[in-house]
């Protein structure tokens, strides 16, 4: 049996699951975070196996400290011996155009990693601390990237390239990349499973950032979210897309700066911006059958928002077989579900009132005969994570990480 342990790093939390495997299942074994690292109040909540969760209030300064932490809260219970492990997999915001896969961390691949930083400035560095944590204390330990963006690589280029002056993409590498790849390519190979065939997908990733990804024949085609998180469907706090004007004309008009609104734009909007301070499903719904207005206007607009990128995606596909929710408010949400199916009804879908209150579990959505299949699938990325980690540190390794750039 192999252990495998999947990091998240973020800029002031360190998300873990430890794996155990014989390389075909994988079990999680244990699992916590360290939260507000560098911060006074900062902690270690961990949870072993299916038992009670613990919790425990020390100096976290830096990622280093938490990764510390964490190993020393899993040895001589889930580990015995940090070589126990054979090898640390790490979530990775952007591969740019350098990875369409996840790959073994070496020298060359950190390079590249630090050459994408600039693409994805707001969140860019907090993904490495975490390797970098890992390779200060265990520099022998074996390390694998997996990229938000790696599976929208096989997008063409009539999808991935804005219409401004070329140079802009071929000197400044601005272009759709799109992120929740792991996620997207998970869930559609899952339908295809629970389907019998990879045909032509729409994956929803509705959670706090939400993303919508044309999936044909188990490729991405398309993807809404695309030079940053930023764009496409408007989201739990986050805009989407906009007119681009917007921004230059409320920092001339305001008096804001460029940083006041990209906060405003990321932090502020969305459904927390149109409902006045509201970005949870769980208060959202209960506002939708209290009346208020707002919280109805904004529900209205984030299904209005989510139907008109599914039907563009219908046209870029030339059909669809199967619509899949996932994520937070794609695996919970039956309410938004509802309303989605509803308005999408033209399209042959006949929904399964019973079968969409299922909760915590994949399954169809729609009757038997509906033109088109409507899915729910929990989303596992750590578990994508830890596959490829297995594969490429303990299984066959491919020769090559770098994909050819055209």
């Amino acid at each position: 049996m192999h252990k495998i342990l999947v990091l998240n790093s973020g800029s002031t939390t360190l998300k873990f699951q430890l794996f155990q495997t014989d390389g075909t299942d994988f079990s999680v074994i244990a699992k916590g975070l360290a939260e507000r690292i560098g911060d006074n109040a900062s902690r270690l909540l961990y949870q072993l196996g299916s038992g009670e969760k613990q919790s425990r209030d020390l100096p976290l300064p830096d990622h280093k400290a938490a990764v510390r932490a964490m190993f020393e809260a899993l040895l001589g219970t889930a580990l015995t011996s940090v070589d126990e492990l054979s090898a640390v997999g790490h979530r990775m915001g952007h591969g740019g155009e350098y990875f369409d896969k996840s790959v073994l961390i070496d020298a060359g691949v950190m390079e590249k990693i630090y050459d994408t930083m600039d693409l994805l400035p707001l969140h860019g560095a907090a993904f490495v601390h975490g390797v970098e944590a890992v390779s200060a204390l265990f520099p022998q330990m074996k390390q694998i990237a997996t990229f938000d963006s790696a599976f929208h690589q096989t997008m063409p280029k009539e999808s991935y390239l804005y219409p401004i002056p070329l140079e802009q993409y071929e000197k400044h590498r601005i272009r759709r990349y799109g992120f929740h790849g792991t996620s997207h390519g998970y869930v559609a190979a899952e339908a295809a499973k629970m389907l019998g065939f990879a045909g032509k997908f729409i994956t929803c990733h509705l959670g706090g950032g939400a993303s919508v990804t044309a999936v044909k024949d188990g490729k991405s085609v398309d993807t809404s979210m695309g030079f940053t998180p930023m764009a496409g469907m408007m989201m739990n706090t986050r805009c989407g897309d906009i007119d681009p004007y917007i921004p230059l004309h409320i920092m001339k008009t305001q008096n804001l700066s460029a940083d006041e609104v990209n906060a405003m734009l990321n932090k502020q909007s969305g459904l927390c911006g149109l409902t006045g301070g509201l970005s949870d499903l769980r208060d959202i719904e209960a506002g939708v059958l209290q009346g208020n207005q707002k919280v109805i206007d904004a529900v209205n607009t984030y299904v209005h928002c989510l139907i008109k990128y599914i039907g563009g995606y219908v046209a870029v596909l030339g059909g669809v077989d199967a619509i899949v929710f996932t994520a937070g408010a794609g695996e919970n949400s039956s309410f938004i579900r509802k309303l989605v199916c509803e308005r999408l009804a033209y399209l042959g879908i006949e929904l399964d009132e019973n079968a969409n209150r299922t909760r915590g579990a994949a399954v169809e959505i729609t009757k038997p005969g509906s033109k088109v299949r409507v899915l729910v699938i929990p989303t596992n990325e750590e578990l994508v994570i830890a596959r490829d980690s297995y594969k490429l540190a303990v299984g066959e390794a491919e020769t090559s990480p770098l994909r050819a750039v055209s």
